[in-house]
């Protein structure tokens, strides 16, 4: 299933701020649900669509969709497919789109995290092939 990531706004025709019943209704049942306790005591429910290659956070009384972790080989951004870029070509992309700011770390786990906040998403590569993208509203 293609996946067009849209900064600010969410994938595909889904928005951030979408209900649940929103995401089942344009996702199907996810694969597995989770109730998260976060340190922010914000009440967090995950769901699991394993073979779209997307996890779903919803936060809130009412959940939400709030944060999309995506590792699909067929997630989009700008028209380009992301897991075909190396760290270089993301970069070059997301400046090309005037979100310039940026801040690269190597995590303790061993993959690099590459993030733009203007943007609020995160790519994180191994061994220089992208294998995650986390992005917010």
């Amino acid at each position: 299933m293609p996946l067009t990531l849209r900064p600010h706004e969410g994938i595909n025709d889904l928005s951030f701020g979408s209900s649940v019943a929103d995401i089942i209704a344009h996702l199907g049942e996810p694969d597995s649900t989770e109730q998260i306790d976060n340190a922010a005591d914000i009440p967090t429910t995950l769901l699991r669509y394993n073979s779209v290659g997307v996890r779903i956070f919803c936060e809130g009384e009412e959940p939400r969709m709030a944060c999309v972790d995506i590792d699909s080989m067929d997630a989009t951004l700008f028209g380009e497919a992301l897991f075909t870029l190396d760290e270089r070509a993301i970069v070059r992309l997301m400046v090309e789109h005037d979100y310039v700011e940026q801040d690269a770390d190597n995590e303790a786990w061993g993959e690099r995290r590459i993030s733009f906040p203007q943007a609020n998403i995160d790519f994180y590569l191994d061994d220089g092939a992208l294998v995650s993208i986390i992005m917010g509203r």
